[in-house]
């Protein structure tokens, strides 16, 4: 644009410069010049030839022919002719002898002729050369005329065709110098127009080939922030774009290349994650482990199955919030707390409570976990619920007891049974009768203790010895409601019994599950009043994967308080004043035996409560 401006500014004052005042004055003066010199030379031939015509005024009609001649010769004319007033031509002499007919005046000089009585002026001849036309008038007897036509020098005529020539096209050029300009000013427009254009043209090619490359290294960027780590692109030049483009290709390699080894490495860590997983799920005892701020990141599902709740539910909280949750679990849950605070090394540690299922102890062992740099980066923690172990070793125990305590206590008893009945039998008739009444009463006594005795004996001995189950399929509600038809009878007590709809059978010993059913329901009777209510349901529920028949009794007497729930199903543990404390001992062998469980149900305010899972039967046993 600004060399445009400049070349229209240098056109427009180049045009007006070829049209400035000096050279319109000059071009004036040589055309001036050029006229008043040929003014002056057709002044002169006039002169001459009015000279000339003196000496035709007494010239004879007989002679003037060859006067003519000589005056032409004389005069240096090409051509003289000599007219009447009626333009007859009377003689003629021309320098080229091949001329019949002398060149004649038109009718515009016959008219000026007659006004002026002489005429002179340039005429081409022939249209070649240039000739001075002088025609005057000669005095005789009748008025003549006489026509000289004298060449111009052709230096001269050339002269003065190329001032004219050069004056009318400056004439023609001064009138079309707005017309100039404007062409001048359009082809220069017209040129700009056409460099813009090809200019953007070539521009936009120029930035097509710049920006391709561009282009391509976007769409590669793109492909790389979506994933696409192999992409590959083309090296157009061995520029600065070109240097970028190999990098980008390289750094893609690089990023491929340390995908695939974080791939892989990431299958392998995934590998051992599901493998320890796996290995955690498996394992029988609960693990739990810790960040550095004591929040669970991790729990398997023997946690959930020892604690009873969903430990994943709490990942990332810590063992204080789900005493929140869990009221029942703050003793153990406040007592790993503690340790994983105050333990430095490993450690192990029993921890007791009342868990759902009544006394759980837990063995607890956790190692605090260190960064290389020292830092402590979290714990975990691993428990086993040891309440079976222990309880089997205590029932070990007191079977050994027992069985001892049977041998011991039994043999006696039958002497001392069969002689106090002797001695009443020998002494009764001898005795007085004062006498004999004391004795029949203190033999009595002695029976009766030796009975309870045996009684105690027999339980002893039902505790020790081991089971001799005859497994069959039972139909539960039909046992059940066997057991309740026999007390509904004896005594007031109301029965609530509720059965699920469907089969509920379980594979196992009829007579001990009666039993079983006989000792709780004793049991209720002796807890509650004469117009007490006994409950009791029988549901299908389902644990890890395993179908259970749940029996659930329940009585409205006192209930069992909350320092005998821990040792309830431990050997002579009682309530009673006479009980043997035998009764609830077996009844869990017995449910043990057939891979069930029974606990204490604390939810409720009222009453005892038991609860029995015992296995249900399979298709297989069916």
């Amino acid at each position: 644009v600004i060399v445009f401006y400049f070349s229209m500014q240098f056109l427009h004052q180049g045009i007006d410069s070829w049209f400035n005042v000096e050279i319109d004055r000059a071009m004036e003066d040589a055309l001036e010049l050029s006229q008043a010199s040929l003014d002056q030379r057709m002044r002169w031939h006039l002169k001459q030839t009015q000279q000339l015509t003196e000496k035709l005024e007494d010239s004879s009609e007989s002679l003037v022919t060859l006067e003519i001649e000589n005056l032409r010769e004389q005069s240096g004319a090409s051509e003289m002719t000599l007219f009447s007033r009626q333009g007859r031509i009377i003689a003629s002499s021309s320098i080229n002898p091949g001329d019949i007919l002398p060149s004649l005046p038109d009718e515009h000089i016959w008219l000026q002729l007659r006004q002026n009585a002489e005429y002179v002026a340039l005429a081409p001849i022939h249209e070649e050369e240039l000739m001075i036309r002088v025609i005057v008038t000669v005095k005789a007897r009748e008025p003549q005329y006489l026509q000289a036509l004298y060449p111009v020098p052709v230096r001269i005529a050339d002269l003065a065709d190329s001032v004219e020539f050069a004056f009318v096209r400056y004439q023609e050029m001064n009138f079309l110098r707005n017309s100039l300009k404007m062409s001048f000013s359009l082809a220069l427009s017209l040129v700009l127009l056409m460099s813009l254009l090809a200019a953007i043209w070539v521009a936009f090619i120029s930035i097509r080939n710049i920006i391709a490359p561009v282009k391509e290294l976007v769409k590669g960027t793109q492909a790389v922030a979506s994933g696409h780590y192999d992409q590959q692109l083309p090296v157009i030049a061995q520029d600065d774009l070109g240097f970028l483009v190999e990098s980008f290709n390289d750094m893609t390699h690089r990023i491929a290349v340390a995908r695939d080894e974080t791939r892989k490495a990431g299958f392998e860590v995934e590998n051992q994650r599901a493998y320890l997983e796996t290995i955690l799920a498996n394992l029988t005892a609960g693990v739990i482990s810790f960040d550095a701020l004591y929040k669970i990141r991790t729990a398997n599902q023997a946690a959930y199955r020892i604690f009873h709740i969903h430990v994943n539910q709490f990942i990332g909280r810590t063992l204080l919030e789900l005493v929140q949750s869990y009221s029942e679990l703050a003793e153990p849950l406040k007592s790993i707390q503690r340790l994983l605070e105050q333990a430095d090394d490993i450690w192990q540690q029993r921890i007791a409570f009342l868990g759902p299922n009544g006394r759980q102890e837990l063995l607890c062992r956790g190692t605090p976990l260190f960064s290389q740099e020292g830092r402590r980066v979290g714990a975990v923690v691993v428990f086993d619920d040891v309440t079976d172990l222990i309880q089997a070793q205590k029932n070990a125990a007191w079977g050994e007891v027992a069985r001892r305590l049977a041998h011991e206590i039994k043999n006696p008893l039958t002497p001392i049974q069969l002689s106090a009945e002797r001695l009443q039998h020998k002494l009764a008739d001898k005795l007085k009768p004062t006498d004999a009444d004391i004795l029949q009463r203190s033999t009595r006594i002695i029976v009766q203790q030796v009975e309870a005795m045996k009684e105690m004996v027999d339980d002893f001995s039902e505790y020790a010895k081991p089971s001799k189950k005859q497994t069959v399929n039972i139909d539960l509600p039909s046992l059940v409601q066997e057991v309740l038809a026999l007390y509904a009878l004896k005594s007031g007590v109301k029965f609530k019994a509720d059965y699920e709809t469907g089969l509920l059978m379980i594979n196992g010993d009829p007579v001990s599950i009666r039993q079983v059913l006989h000792n709780l329901i004793k049991n209720a009777l002796e807890a509650i009043d004469a117009h007490g209510l006994i409950e009791i349901s029988l549901h299908r529920v389902q644990k890890n994967n395993t179908d259970f028949i749940e029996i659930a009794l329940y009585d409205d007497g006192p209930g069992i308080k909350d320092e005998q729930i821990e040792k309830i199903f431990e050997p002579y543990v009682t309530t009673k004043v006479k009980g043997t404390g035998l009764g609830l001992a077996i009844v869990k062998k017995i449910i043990e035996e057939h891979g069930g469980a029974i606990w204490i149900d604390t939810s409720r305010k009222v009453g005892a409560g038991f609860i029995i899972q015992l296995p249900a039967c399979n298709s297989k046993q069916l």
